[in-house]
């Protein structure tokens, strides 16, 4: 049997297309895009043509954008930012215990500063309640930084009610985008979100680039110096090929968004009945809210069958999935959002994260279904 990947919220592989259009870049336009010679002015031609382009696609001004080296570094640069450009006139921010670590660890960061961080608690299907975030606020809050979607159980959060409420309050707000991009609709220019974060390999592009959308309405200081590239926001020789990559991935996924997003709904949906079929009742569990949810993500759990155990089965199969974020799959630690959402302790210790992709076919989830089933039955019965 082919290997068949489940982990696409992790990472996807690159696009032909993608790898077409930055394939010159390494090459034949190899030029810095700050040199002043031919060279380099056709990089620089070309790094205003993936901005304008990427713009174009989120709804916002090329002026907005500050291309960065992926998700990671566009949440730290958002949160570090929006807490520079206060000083010491506030110094407090609110977020959720279900957010990725990229903000809970730059949230730790800032703490370390002198700093007070509200961690809000979600509900059991992953979402924050209004009510306490606006109880949450104080007079010198300012950021609130809460992601679209959820990258471990899929679930959606009110960003326009949340962006609503901050911009009342005259709070900044942040959006960890990286999940949705491609996959739901983002029009900066219609959102009440002064920053989101996004990231090319989720959307079939190149690792190693991403985007921070910092609105008009706001400006932070430089967090990185050295140079005056990026409008003198972030120094440092600009990643030409892989922007380039971002903005041909980013093209590709909103242009086909609309199919994208009802062919991995129905791959979701499918996994989803073949262990209604498979299993009998009370032997899975899906955790996230049941319509609020990114519609690549399935977070599954198997009661009586230990994640660590599932995974090692299934990658034996051939099936690649995850038990969480990709940056801490590696480790041992029960999931964080799922802690938040205050599971049982035999579902969080027994999830596993399934995550499509746009050139899957129905006949690879029914497999992998089946023998995700076959396996989770037979620990079980070992157990």
């Amino acid at each position: 049997m082919s290997p068949i990947y489940l982990d696409h919220a992790a990472t996807t592989p690159m696009h032909a297309e993608v790898l077409e259009a930055m394939l010159p870049y390494f090459t034949e336009k190899f030029g810095n895009a700050s040199s002043l010679h031919g060279f380099g002015r056709e990089s620089r031609i070309a790094l205003s043509r993936s901005r304008d382009r990427l713009a174009a696609l989120i709804g916002c001004s090329p002026s907005e954008l500050v291309f960065t080296s992926g998700g990671t570094e566009s949440d730290n640069a958002a949160i570090f930012g929006a807490a520079a450009r206060y000083g010491t006139d506030k110094k407090h921010m609110i977020t959720t215990q279900a957010e990725h670590h990229a903000v809970l660890h730059a949230c730790e960061q800032l703490e370390k500063r002198g700093y007070e961080v509200t961690y809000l608690p979600v509900d059991e299907y992953g979402q924050v309640r209004m009510e306490e975030l606006s109880a949450a606020i104080r007079d010198d809050t300012f950021l609130v930084s809460v992601m679209y979607g959820n990258n471990e159980v899929g679930t959606l959060q009110p960003i326009v009610r949340i962006g609503e409420l901050a911009r009342e309050r005259g709070i900044a707000f942040h959006v960890d985008a990286v999940q949705a991009l491609g996959l739901l609709p983002i029009d900066l220019a219609a959102l009440p979100v002064d920053f989101m974060s996004f990231s090319a390999h989720k959307i079939y592009g190149p690792k190693g680039v991403g985007a921070l959308y910092i609105s008009g309405r706001i400006s932070i200081p430089p967090y990185l110096v050295g140079g005056s590239q990026e409008r003198k926001r972030r120094a440092g020789t600009e990643n030409v090929a892989g922007i380039v990559g971002f903005a041909k991935a980013a093209e590709l996924a909103v242009g086909s968004q609309h199919h994208n997003r009802l062919h991995v709904e129905m791959l979701r949906q499918e996994m989803i009945q073949a262990f209604t079929r498979e299993l009998e009742a009370g032997a899975f569990i899906v955790n996230g809210h049941p319509t609020d949810v990114l519609p690549h993500i399935l977070n599954v759990s198997f009661p009586g069958a230990n994640t660590e155990t599932m995974l090692m089965s299934l990658d034996l199969e051939g099936i690649a999935a995850a038990s969480g974020s990709a940056c801490t799959s590696g480790s041992l630690e029960l999931s964080h959002v799922l802690r938040a959402m205050h599971l049982p302790e035999s579902v969080m210790r027994s999830a596993i994260r399934f995550s499509f992709g746009f050139t899957q076919n129905l006949e690879q989830i029914r497999t992998a279904a089946q023998k995700t089933a076959t396996i989770s039955r037979r620990i079980r019965n070992r157990n």
